[in-house]
C-alpha cells in the first residue's frame, strides 16, 4: 500500500481520545484514524447505494415529493393504504 503524509489539525481533546482509543487497541494513532477514515468512507456509501436505490423506487411508485411520502405514511398508519 503506497502512503502519503499529511498533517491536519485536531483538538487536543480528541487527539487524547484517539490516543487513549488506539491504545486500548493496541494500534498506533495512523492505524486508529486510517481504520476510522475507513469505516466511516464503508459507511457512508453504503447509505448512499441505500439512499439512491430509495430514490428510484420512490420514481417507479410515482412519489415527487416528501409530501407524497408524508400522506402514504399517515395513510398506512390509519389504516387507509394507497394502492401504489
Amino acid at each position: 500500500m503506497q502512503t502519503q503524509t499529511l498533517n491536519i489539525a485536531l483538538p487536543k481533546e480528541l487527539i487524547k481520545k484517539v490516543d487513549e482509543l488506539a491504545k486500548k487497541e493496541y494500534r498506533n494513532r495512523s492505524e486508529f484514524i486510517r481504520q476510522a477514515l475507513n469505516s466511516y468512507i464503508e459507511k457512508k456509501s453504503k447509505w448512499d447505494r441505500i439512499l439512491a436505490e430509495g430514490k428510484e423506487y420512490g420514481k417507479k411508485l410515482g412519489i415527487k415529493s416528501e409530501e407524497d411520502v408524508n400522506k402514504i405514511v399517515w395513510e398506512y398508519r390509519h389504516g387507509r393504504k394507497t394502492a401504489k
